[in-house]
């Protein structure tokens, strides 16, 4: 196979995974109140933990703007809070709340029984050839 077939097949199958996996993401939010914005934002407090606007819109790759609108709407819905810090009442710390942890371990589930069936179809090796092709991808692009 030459190059171009190959970049164009693999192009092909790149977009039939993210449209695969963007509409299962999707069927997943759908049973909740939330919107993808949402659990996107859920997801890295989950994962990472109690931090500023500006470190949340970093995680999300999105500007502090929208962020702000996103985090504005989990707070009403109680799956998020801010607090100010003590050295500056301007900066404001983002963490969820009990019902946003239960939010986030839910669809953190997901994500992994997801993973689990992906990696089910693959040999032990190719599974971890995956993975380092994907932390070698998101290191050198992303």
């Amino acid at each position: 196979m030459n190059h171009i077939n190959h970049i164009e097949e693999l192009t092909d199958e790149l977009i039939l995974f993210f449209n695969s996996f963007s509409s299962w993401e999707n069927s997943v939010i759908r049973s909740s109140d939330l919107s993808v914005s949402e659990a996107h934002a859920i997801e890295a407090l989950g994962q990472h933990g109690t931090m500023n606007m500006k470190s949340l819109a970093g995680k999300l790759g999105v500007t502090t703007g929208t962020t702000t609108v996103t985090v504005d709407r989990l707070e009403s819905k109680k799956y998020a809070r801010r607090t100010s810090t003590k050295k500056d009442r301007r900066v404001n710390l983002i963490s969820l709340t009990e019902k946003g942890e239960k939010a986030f371990a839910e669809h953190h589930r997901f994500h992994l029984d997801l993973t689990e069936q992906m990696c089910a179809c693959l040999s032990k090796e190719e599974a971890m050839q995956l993975l380092e092709t994907i932390k070698k991808i998101n290191r050198e692009i992303f």
